[in-house]
């Protein structure tokens, strides 16, 4: 799982803190450090391998809490709202790059967010829940193409769709 926030030791070094999980497997440390060191690739990070969380921006403690999350190879990854608390530009820049992460991996992802933008850029399929009690309200498919535009005439129907279930409130017929 990752959190919103980044949930990171701050007395550990970027590579302990992926290898974590694993030392708690009980993993040989050369096997959990190789794990840790491929994720940490993925996430672009190498070169800060030995740094600790307080010298990261947000975007980076982030990438190091996904890293995190997939050396420990689940079969699914739930993510809450872990872009919400980044500037827009930090955001959309570790949006392609989770979409990227999930090219390579192949992992199945629920990712709860608030902004109908990322959901349709980010998703296959879009839950859309119900204010309290919150129940499923639709569940639609997207078949956008990838890579995604978020200017095309198409990513701004599903848009506002979806824009449009949430102002009715999802008033189910």
């Amino acid at each position: 799982m990752v959190f919103q926030e980044y949930s990171l030791f701050p007395w550990r070094t970027v590579i302990d803190n992926i290898a974590f999980g694993l030392e708690m497997k009980g993993m040989p440390k050369e096997e959990r450090y190789a794990i840790a060191g491929r994720y940490l690739n993925l996430v672009n990070l190498s070169q800060f391998r030995d740094s600790y969380p307080s010298e990261l921006s947000g975007g980076m403690r982030q990438r190091v809490a996904v890293a995190r999350a997939l050396a420990l190879d689940p079969t699914l990854l739930l993510m809450d709202e872990p872009f919400g608390a980044l500037d827009a530009q930090t955001r959309n820049m570790l949006q392609k790059e989770l979409l990227d992460i999930w090219e390579e991996t192949k992992k199945t992802i629920i990712f709860i967010t608030h902004s109908v933008d990322e959901a349709v850029f980010l998703s296959d399929r879009i839950i859309v829940m119900t204010p309290r009690p919150g129940r499923i309200c639709r569940i639609s498919e997207l078949n956008l193409p990838r890579p995604r535009d978020r200017t095309s005439v198409e990513f701004a129907q599903v848009r506002r769709e979806v824009l449009d279930l949430i102002n009715q409130n999802c008033s189910i017929q």
